[in-house]
Formats: structure tokens, C-alpha cells, sequence
């Protein structure tokens, strides 16, 4: 039986426990699909609620990879529990994002420098002022390098997390829709966790870096297939999982 403590969300199924880095992917079925395809000897560490979070290795290190769920209300509890609970220092999103600018392309990789975002999610921290959720520098540098290193298409700057998906744009002029404001401003793509994420590990001491692979384009209408994901998706697990080897021991 583990030692480790229970939480209403994590409940460590054996002893090897979380590795110091934590790969999160939003859905479940990919974070089991890392684990069989890149970590060697994955262990289910937890499955409450069948978030699949499981321990292995890769290139001889300690790491973990666990469903976050979508939106920031789940990203924020599991990222809550892991770096307060479980000893976890590093936290990266690799999860799938909507282009806003016309040069990023579907398979482009985006490293979130910094994340805007429509939430409250700041509010609970009681700050003045606005607060602005930045990646943690040591992961996004680790990160560029594996991109390259990987060959990778790869684009860094801002990113928008949002409460919302589809969003109620009914009566709304095309002009002031906010996607296009958010492109005059520099945004690269859209995505719903990192805001939460980046706050979390801000407020604790810990340090989180969000990366998407381009699964769609707003403007352009175009979309990935299922099929194509598979391939698209596998590198970015690639860089996510070489800033963990480059982060051990740090």
C-alpha cells in the first residue's frame, strides 16, 4: 500500500509516486498513450476518476504523466495537488491549440511565453491590479532548444486561455469579434488551462510551461484529422519529455 496522502482527486496507487516533472495533457486516452509509447515501465499511479496519471522513465529519468482535464476549474485543482501535495516541481501542459495568426501553421508547435485569459481565476488571490500568468523561463529556454533539436516548427509568445469554447457571438459584428483583437495584439492561438497553471505555479513557488501543437486554425478554417494528430501530437510529446531529462536535477 502507498504512504502517500489522499486527496478528493489523487489517490497514489503505488510507491513510485509522481516523478518531479508531470506531463498533462487534457484528455485521459493520451496521457495513457504517452505512457505506453514513450516511458519505460509506466506505472497507474492514480485513476480517480480515470485521469490516468501514471510513472515511468524516460532516457533513465523519473517522469510522470497525468490527465488535467479541460478547462482552468480542473487544471487548477490537479496542478493544486501536485505541487502541494506530491512534491511536483515542474508541470507542462501539451495539449492542442486554435491558430489566430496567418504564419502559424496546423503542426506548428506553440510555446506559451505568457498566457492572457477572460477568467477570474486571479481573483482568489486577492492581488491589486492585474495580475499577467507567465511560463517559468528555465522551461521555456529548455523547451526551444528541444524544439529545434526535434526539428520542430516552433513559435513563442502569448497565448489566450478562456473559460469558453464556443462562446454566444450571435448579434456580434465581425469586426469587433475579440478573436480578431486578440490577433491585432500579437496572440498566437487559443487554448483553455495555462492562465490557471501558470498562476498556480506562481503563487507556490513551482514552475509550469504550456505547449501546444496547432490542431486547428480559426482563421483559415482548416482542421487536423484524427489521424494526422497522432503524428503531430507525438513530437510535441517529444520536446515535453527532453525539458523533463534537461530539468533533473535542477
Amino acid at each position: 500500500m502507498s504512504n502517500y496522502p489522499v486527496t478528493p482527486h489523487i489517490n497514489v496507487l503505488d510507491e513510485i509516486g509522481f516523478g518531479k516533472t508531470v506531463l498533462m495533457p487534457g484528455d485521459p486516452l493520451r496521457s495513457k498513450f504517452i505512457a505506453e509509447n514513450f516511458l519505460e515501465n509506466p506505472v497507474l499511479v492514480n485513476n480517480v476518476r480515470g485521469v490516468q496519471g501514471y510513472t515511468g522513465y524516460y532516457k533513465g529519468v523519473k517522469v510522470s504523466v497525468m490527465a488535467s482535464g479541460m478547462g482552468m476549474p480542473s487544471m487548477g485543482l490537479y496542478s493544486h495537488e501536485l505541487f502541494n501535495v506530491f512534491g511536483v516541481e515542474n508541470i507542462i501542459r501539451v495539449g492542442s491549440a486554435g491558430s489566430i495568426q496567418d504564419h502559424i501553421n496546423l503542426f506548428d508547435i506553440v510555446i506559451a511565453q505568457a498566457s492572457c485569459t477572460d477568467s477570474n481565476w486571479a481573483k482568489q488571490f486577492h492581488l491589486p491590479g492585474t495580475f499577467a500568468p507567465i511560463g517559468s523561463w528555465e522551461l521555456i529556454s529548455e523547451a526551444v532548444k528541444a524544439c529545434e533539436a526535434n526539428g520542430a516548427t516552433y513559435h513563442v509568445g502569448n497565448v489566450n486561455s478562456s473559460d469558453v469554447f464556443y462562446g454566444d457571438h450571435e448579434g456580434v459584428p465581425e469586426g469587433l469579434d475579440e478573436v480578431y483583437g486578440l490577433k491585432k495584439m500579437g496572440v498566437m492561438a487559443l487554448e483553455m488551462e495555462s492562465a490557471a497553471l501558470y498562476m498556480n505555479a506562481a503563487r507556490y513557488g513551482k514552475r509550469a510551461l504550456c505547449i501546444c501543437t496547432i490542431s486547428d486554425h480559426l482563421l483559415k478554417h482548416q482542421l487536423i484529422s484524427a489521424e494526422e494528430r497522432q503524428t503531430a501530437f507525438t513530437q510535441m510529446m517529444k520536446v515535453a519529455l527532453d525539458v523533463a531529462v534537461a530539468m533533473d536535477g535542477k
